[in-house]
């Protein structure tokens, strides 16, 4: 059970940076106006590296129950739980709760701490 809770917060890790990637996208760098164009292409890069960085931690806790050391596993599941946590407050704390990405960021930490 704890192998299948693992790759249930995977999934939703990468759902969760998929969904991140599509709404930045779409939604909010269509609307900014920032000058120089430069500086927009540098935003949209770094928005864009949290959700190739977020996807990458999904297949990681997908593949940690896989992992044939129990402190790969062990070190895997906690160092992500931590990043997933600190991005989950962080979105609460910016959108004083009004988004639902916080939400999802934290259904991966209690999936992943359920299955630790």
């Amino acid at each position: 059970m704890r192998d299948v809770l693992l790759q249930c917060a995977g999934v939703a890790a990468i759902a969760a940076a998929l969904i991140h990637g599509v709404l930045g996208e779409t939604k909010i760098f269509p609307r900014l106006t920032i000058a120089p164009e430069r500086l927009r292409t540098l935003l949209r890069v770094v928005w864009q590296a949290s959700t190739v960085a977020w996807i990458g931690g999904g297949v990681l806790l997908i593949a940690a129950p896989s992992m044939a050391s129990d402190v790969a596993r062990h070190w895997t599941v906690v160092t992500l739980a931590v990043v997933f946590a600190l991005a989950a407050i962080g979105n609460a704390l910016a959108t004083r709760g009004r988004h639902f990405g916080w939400l999802m960021l934290t259904g991966v930490v209690m999936l992943a701490a359920a299955g630790y």
